[in-house]
């Protein structure tokens, strides 16, 4: 039976400048990228409306698809190496010791480091004259030079990414794995279960909920990615490391191409929503079935 007690709709007013904050620092600078990206911006006081001009333009434009391309490579490829690679440091990482906290401090410390201090940090690390890294590789008969080699300054750039936020992965899965029961490990044992079904059978369906966190906070991130390859290489050699940030960038300031610009960044911004909808509908899709 429906209660006829009245609804008590106060609690909406507390949500009210949560709203209004989201609407000042997001909906409105949106919504102003929008206008400038169906308008050609000749200076502050003269504009043309040409439509969607520039969204044809940038969609045929080989370097938006050629830096796109680049892209969706960088962000797989690192899904793909810190997703199980926090798995299974979460998974070393002792529950009940005394060391527990100090390896999970350990873990954090890359988090805490700023982006361009990360990419100055690997800059100088991997340099092959002074670097540690550099150097060590050269003296194994590797001839390896971030600045000079795509696949070289590919390799480093990975790496970096992996070294600054696997952690994040890895504390995430700690936390889930910490989050099951006990009993559940003792039935697997009384079953004669290994550590591989153990695994695949209670953990990871457990850790659906994190994981699911974690891609999405990498995928979002690792589109954005700026800072990191800018100080590093440069977005080189040539356009090897040039992704779609620095290419925006590149248009919006280097060049005050502010309509191609704001079109670009709608076209940006859509695809990071769809990307992560899609993922998010497969997952949803799945637990579904």
């Amino acid at each position: 039976m429906r209660s006829l007690k009245p609804r008590d709709n106060r609690a909406w007013f507390g949500v009210l400048p949560v709203v209004l904050i989201v609407a000042f620092s997001a909906v409105i600078p949106l919504m102003t990228v929008v206008n400038y990206s169906v308008q050609d911006i000749l200076d502050f006081n003269t504009r043309f409306f040409v439509g969607f001009e520039w969204y044809r333009e940038t969609l045929n434009d080989p370097r938006f698809l050629s830096a796109f391309v680049r892209q969706v490579v960088f962000s797989g490829t690192i899904l793909l190496i810190e997703i199980p690679l926090g798995i299974a440091v979460a998974k070393g990482i002792p529950r009940n010791s005394k060391l527990t906290p100090f390896i999970l401090i350990l873990l954090a410390l890359p988090l805490l480091i700023p982006w361009n201090v990360v990419a100055t940090i690997w800059q100088i690390f991997a340099r092959p004259d002074i670097g540690l890294l550099g150097v060590g590789i050269n003296a194994l008969g590797i001839p390896y030079n971030y600045a000079t080699d795509p696949t070289h300054a590919w390799i480093t750039i990975v790496a970096m990414d992996v070294w600054h936020w696997t952690s994040l992965v890895a504390l995430l899965a700690f936390a889930g794995l910490t989050a099951i029961p006990r009993p559940f490990y003792q039935a697997a044992e009384i079953d004669g279960a290994n550590r591989w079904q153990i695994f695949r059978l209670i953990e990871l369906p457990r850790l659906r909920g994190v994981l699911i966190i974690a891609i999405l906070l990498r995928l979002m991130d690792s589109f954005m990615i700026y800072t990191e390859p800018f100080v590093l290489t440069g977005g080189g050699p040539g356009n090897a490391t040039t992704f779609l940030s620095q290419y925006l960038t590149t248009m919006a300031v280097g060049q005050f191409d502010l309509g191609p610009a704001a079109a670009f960044s709608v076209i940006y911004f859509l695809f990071i929503l769809l990307f992560c909808w899609l993922f998010y509908s497969s997952v949803v899709r799945n637990d579904d079935s």
